[in-house]
């Protein structure tokens, strides 16, 4: 079968982009896409790879190009649609072509940086050094890149960049520039420059949605067939998206998203949306994973079709995520029934192990507040968020009966359960150990968790549920 090949139009390089993942493919470079087609903005992407191993390499074999196919439910009617992607310029391997990345540093055209490095992405590494070649952090490298093109335009105020993180954490923008200034400091860099941050740079809050599978292993064959051309980068994901971001007013022209019918939002204040995402889409597919992982399931549609575990999800987001918030109850119910729909979209095939990677900060910052402000309102634990909180800290002993769970997550958390999970016994005793270090684990937490009144109990009942007598006695038991 052909690969895919043809011709593309060639855009000034308007974009640096890190993270080459089907995320943003199937969401910031199919907006820019689209507004290229529809709209002046005439920008196009390049892509920095930061890991060793990832996906520059096919994208430049593919001269940038990729097919992006979205299925979900449009008007209550199955809807499937194929597009070629064609706004990346190229893509960089920091590890090998470092020089490129610091020399697009100087251009001109370059206008807008987007990131989504995971919730873990966004961190201060005192390790960093500005001679790094690269720095191991992504504010690492950020900042050396801000820091050669403010010497290369001698602090032209008008070289400055927008920056909108799509990192699923609280304030974004803000902690990302935050991190840069401390770094700045740390590396002695002139005052100016921090001026320059300040001053010439725009770092907006920001919030995504759109649920990606990514590639679809599955229905490979299916859809080549479909195509006629084979294609190595293909990325499925549903229709529905939203990106809200705090920004100037004048980034309605300078990105206009909104002028094409994009659902993009640029907001005063992005509490709102992303409290509600967050928590209830976001929070929902963090607590399910684990328990329905372990329960024997693939992915997330498979969940809402077995009835034990679809009426987890309706419980958790309905009886404790809703009830945990202060959001409005009423328009959260009318969100939590669409999350409830696309959840249950029949196209996407969304596993439950792409949900995992980095599991662990993604609970910390979708699942803890719920259950931290839950036990505030009502002075009780929610028990459905703990469940989830003992399926996870199962799932990260790397076994579902005798087959190996690939694990992926922050080296430090990996080896904290590595030590936990080699040193139990099979005792009760050694079971509680196990909860009550991770649920001491600052390092993550930034608090103890045992310091909550009946925490580490709760944890540890179901968990020793799940480990004696499997999840669904568990998932049972985690209904009240």
């Amino acid at each position: 079968m052909k690969k895919l090949m043809m011709q593309k139009h060639v855009y000034p390089e308007k974009v640096l982009q890190f993270g080459t993942g089907n995320f943003l493919r199937a969401f910031t470079v199919w907006m820019i896409d689209r507004m290229n087609k529809e709209s002046n903005f005439n920008g196009s992407v390049v892509t920095v790879q930061s890991t060793n191993s990832g996906t520059a390499d096919k994208i430049n074999r593919q001269n940038g190009l990729y097919t992006l196919c979205l299925q979900g439910i449009v008007d209550d009617q199955p809807v499937k649609e194929y597009e070629v992607i064609h706004s990346i310029s190229r893509a960089l391997n920091l590890h090998k072509q470092y020089n490129e990345y610091i020399e697009l540093a100087k251009s001109p055209d370059l206008r807008f940086v987007v990131s989504n490095t995971t919730e873990a992405g966004i961190v201060y590494d005192a390790d960093d050094c500005l001679d790094d070649r690269p720095q191991n952090s992504f504010p690492g490298k950020l900042t050396a890149f801000l820091y050669h093109r403010f010497q290369y335009y001698k602090g032209n105020k008008s070289k400055g960049l927008i920056i909108i993180p799509c990192e699923l954490i609280d304030r974004n923008g803000d902690m990302l520039k935050e991190i840069i200034l401390q770094l700045a400091d740390d590396w002695g860099l002139e005052a100016n420059f921090a001026d320059w941050i300040k001053e010439a740079n725009y770092f907006c809050n920001s919030l995504v949605d759109r649920i990606v599978p990514g590639f679809p292993k599955d229905q490979m064959e299916e859809i080549e067939a479909e195509l006629g051309y084979r294609d190595e980068l293909i990325v499925t994901g549903e229709q529905y998206h939203l990106w809200a971001i705090e920004g100037p007013e004048f980034l309605r022209e300078e990105f206009p998203a909104e002028e094409v019918g994009l659902n993009v939002k640029i907001v005063e204040d992005l509490a709102p949306f992303r409290e509600s995402k967050v928590y209830i889409l976001n929070g929902a597919h963090t607590a399910m994973t684990p328990i329905a992982y372990l329960y024997g399931l693939e992915t997330v549609g498979e969940t809402m079709e077995d009835p034990e575990t679809r009426r987890f999800v309706e419980e958790l987001i309905l009886e404790e995520i809703i009830p945990g918030t202060d959001l409005p109850e009423e328009e959260m119910k009318a969100f939590s029934k669409e999350v409830l729909n696309r959840f249950s979209n029949p196209f996407i095939k969304h596993y439950l192990l792409s949900i995992s990677l980095n599991a662990m900060s993604k609970f910390k910052a979708r699942n803890l507040p719920v259950l931290l402000s839950y036990v505030e309102k009502y002075e009780r634990i929610p028990e459905r968020i703990t469940l989830a909180l003992s399926a996870w800290i199962s799932f990260y002993r790397g076994k579902r009966g005798d087959e190996d769970i690939p694990l992926s997550d922050d080296v430090s958390i990996l080896a904290l359960f590595k030590k936990l999970w080699s040193q139990y016994d099979g005792s009760d005793d050694a079971l509680h150990k196990i909860v009550t270090e991770v649920l001491a684990y600052e390092e993550l937490w930034e608090q103890n968790l045992n310091d909550i009144p009946g925490l580490t109990e709760s944890v540890y009942k179901h968990l020793l549920t799940i480990e004696r007598i499997g999840m669904q006695s568990a998932l049972k038991g985690g209904r009240t």
